[in-house]
C-alpha cells in the first residue's frame, strides 16, 4: 500500500462530518487560548481524537488564519492522513498522551503563571480544592528540549494518575474528555497558579494548604456536580 492510500484509507474510517464538526470546534478552542491570554502568538497548540485521528493545529499558522480546508490530521503513529499543513511541532507530546491515557483533546499553552510555577517548585501545590479536578497536586515535568521524545517522557511520568501537569520552563498539558472540558481545566489551572503565586508573594506568611484526604474529599464530592441526570 502506497504512502498515498494509506491517508486515503486512515481518513475513510472517519465520517467526513465528525472530522469536519471536531476541526471547527478545535480552531474555536485554539482562538480560545490566544483570545484569553493563554498564548501568545503561535504558542502552544489543540489536538483532538476523532476514532483513530489526531486532529491538530498545524506548525507557526495564526489561528485566526486557519480555515474548514486546513484540517490537519494524523494516525496514532504520527504519519499525516489529512492536510498539507505542517503538524504542530510539539506531536510527539500530544501522540504519546493519547497512546497512554483515555484523553479525547489534549490543550498545551504557555500560560504566565502557570509557567512560572514551574520555574519554582515541583508541584502546584493544593492551595485550593479544584486541584481535585485533576487527581491531586499538578506535578511538573523536568525541563527538555520542545518537540522531543524526552519532553514527552517527561510529561507522561508527571501525568501519572493525573489529567494536567506543567512543563518546567515550558508551559501546560492538560488532557480531557472533551475539547470545552481540557480548555476549562487549562484555565482552572493557570488561575491556581495565580492563586498560589500572590498567596506565597506575602511577606512573613505561608499559605495554607489542602491535605491529601481534603482534596479527595473534594474529588469525591465532584462526581455528584452540575447537572447530571
Amino acid at each position: 500500500m502506497t504512502g498515498h492510500q494509506r491517508q486515503d484509507a486512515t481518513a475513510g474510517d472517519q465520517r467526513p462530518d465528525d472530522v469536519a464538526r471536531a476541526w471547527r470546534d478545535l480552531v474555536a478552542t485554539a482562538r480560545r487560548t490566544a483570545a484569553e491570554g493563554l498564548v501568545v502568538g503561535t504558542s502552544g497548540n489543540v489536538s483532538a481524537r476523532v476514532g483513530e485521528l489526531i486532529l491538530v493545529t498545524p506548525s507557526g499558522v495564526p489561528y485566526d488564519r486557519l480555515t474548514a480546508g486546513d484540517t490537519v490530521a494524523v494516525d496514532l503513529d504520527g504519519r499525516q492522513v489529512l492536510g498539507d499543513l505542517v503538524p504542530t511541532s510539539e506531536l510527539p507530546l500530544h501522540l504519546a498522551v493519547y497512546r497512554n491515557t483515555p484523553a479525547a483533546a489534549v490543550v498545551h499553552t504557555h500560560a504566565v503563571h502557570a509557567t512560572a510555577v514551574s520555574t519554582l517548585v515541583p508541584e502546584l501545590p493544593p492551595i485550593h480544592y479544584m486541584a481535585a479536578a485533576f487527581g491531586g497536586s499538578v506535578r511538573v515535568a523536568p525541563y527538555a528540549l520542545y518537540g522531543t521524545d524526552q519532553l514527552a517522557a517527561g510529561m507522561l511520568d508527571a501525568l501519572r494518575d493525573r489529567t494536567a501537569c506543567l512543563l518546567q520552563n515550558h508551559g501546560t498539558v492538560v488532557y480531557g474528555h472533551t475539547l470545552d472540558k481540557a480548555y476549562d481545566d487549562t484555565a482552572q489551572l493557570e488561575w491556581m497558579s495565580r492563586l498560589w503565586l500572590a498567596a506565597a508573594a506575602v511577606p512573613g506568611h505561608t499559605p495554607a494548604l489542602l491535605s491529601p484526604a481534603q482534596v479527595r474529599e473534594a474529588g469525591e464530592k465532584f462526581k455528584g456536580y452540575g447537572q447530571n441526570r
